[in-house]
């Protein structure tokens, strides 16, 4: 339905119907021309808003954060209980809609967020870490979870066919990982590698203080 002469687009309204169109037909058909004749619009219309495609992404990534419910540490909250939180609500965001992890991928930080980033490592930086490897922890989970999301979304596009249990059959320990990995889920694999990159920043944290 075409839009009456004259009305103006709400940036914000772009973004909602480009993450609703996105849930229907993924990343790869999302173009500015769909977008447009979702909106009812002509295309060039939305470049009064959004310059580029890439522009467009930018703007839906930044709605996608926007969902981070444990973005900043709680008083008195131990470096890794903050992490584990904070990684967790990042996935959330990112499972929210379909793609999420690709719309994320290769985004650059926001300059905006620099005071958030500032008391986030001060939680790292109070237990014993430097502020670089303060860093170093937060990069490595934040790309642990986008990696985790995007193989996530992707399975999920796709149908089992039972052929990898199949093969693993005759091979007693193969065939019951294969059996732990679906019958454990994506969360709670996701969950379990968290754990183990903190029980690392741990460790190494425990090594530098001996």
């Amino acid at each position: 339905m075409a839009r009456k002469a004259g009305t103006r687009l709400d940036p914000d309204q772009i973004v909602d119907t480009a993450l609703d169109l996105l849930d229907e037909v993924g990343l790869d058909a999302l173009s500015t021309r769909a977008l447009a004749e979702r909106m009812g619009v002509k295309q060039p219309a939305l470049y009064w808003y959004f310059k580029s495609r890439q522009a467009l992404l930018d703007a839906m990534n930044q709605r996608l954060m926007q969902l981070r419910e444990a973005r900043e540490p709680q008083e008195g909250e131990a470096w890794d209980a903050f992490l584990i939180r904070a990684n967790r609500s990042f996935r959330a965001a990112l499972v929210s809609r379909r793609d999420g992890a690709r719309i994320h991928a290769g985004t650059h930080a926001d300059p905006g967020d620099i005071a958030l980033v500032e008391k986030q490592l001060a939680v790292f930086v109070a237990a014993g870490f430097t502020a670089g490897e303060a860093l170093d922890v937060l990069v490595a989970t934040s790309r642990y979870t986008v990696g985790c999301v995007l193989e996530e979304q992707a399975e999920s596009q796709r149908e089992q066919d039972g052929a990898l249990a199949d093969a693993a059959a005759p091979f007693p320990m193969a065939s019951a990982a294969v059996a732990h990995y679906f019958a454990h889920g994506p969360a709670n694999a996701y969950d379990d590698g968290m754990q183990m990159l903190v029980d690392g920043a741990r460790a190494r944290l425990a090594r530098k203080r001996a």
